[in-house]
């Protein structure tokens, strides 16, 4: 080993690096983890008051598609701001604006779960976060980089809201095997998202990776629940 090798310069740079992924890593998921806590505070504060029922029933009397649409515009924004915009107020704000929005497109399927049988949502909140675990572990210790799925991630989703759109229309059914499908693209997209927190994401951007974690994450409850619903 050379004199230039031991320099403070060649010794502190990699663990200057490493530190301040670690830093943006623990921020992400801690911020995650706020989310998951002030969605899960929502949905009880609002289904231990009569509002429930009034939005649930309001919401499933309307059009799925303009729900549908209502709540992908949010998300862009929610998205866009948290991504772009330097503000950190901004940024918070565009995140809990998001997780207020996932809050209330998911009240009528929570309605509608704890009408079956209440235990549904229970189960599907224990898979959603165990594959979550898992899939999170994956992406962490195998060592590889999931950014080749961003393609399949994004013509997946482009697929699924057409077929979303077209049985709105026609009327056709989503049956339990569009329910695995979308369980299996959830799946990926934590894959994927994990892979950027652990390589990609600015250091400065952990609140638009948070976002964007916690929407994979809603994606597969949503699709966890509806599986569950059809089996009943």
């Amino acid at each position: 080993m050379s004199a230039e090798d031991l320099t403070p310069e060649a010794i502190g740079q990699p663990a200057i690096e490493r530190t301040d992924r670690s830093q943006f890593i623990n921020r992400t998921y801690t911020h995650l983890l706020g989310a998951i806590f002030l969605f899960a505070g929502l949905e009880f504060w609002v289904f231990s008051t009569p509002y429930a029922e009034q939005i649930a029933l309001f919401m499933l009397q309307k059009s799925w598609l303009a729900v549908l649409g209502a709540f992908i515009i949010a998300s862009w924004i929610a998205s866009h701001v948290a991504h772009r915009v330097e503000s950190k107020a901004a940024q918070y704000t565009a995140l809990v604006s998001f997780v207020v929005a996932e809050a209330i497109i998911f009240i009528p399927m929570f309605y509608i779960a704890k009408a079956v049988d209440p235990r549904i949502i229970q189960y599907a909140v224990a898979v959603t976060l165990g594959a979550f675990v898992v899939l999170s572990a994956v992406a962490m210790f195998s060592g590889r980089d999931f950014s080749f799925l961003r393609s399949f991630l994004l013509w997946g989703g482009v697929i699924a809201i057409g077929t979303i759109v077209m049985g709105s229309l026609i009327g056709f059914h989503l049956g339990t095997y569009f329910s695995m499908a979308m369980i299996g693209l959830a799946g990926a997209s934590i894959l994927y998202d994990t892979s950027k927190i652990l390589k990609v994401y600015p250091e400065d951007r952990y609140i638009a990776a948070s976002l964007e974690l916690f929407a994979s994450i809603a994606l597969m409850l949503w699709y966890v629940l509806r599986f569950f619903l059809s089996r009943e």
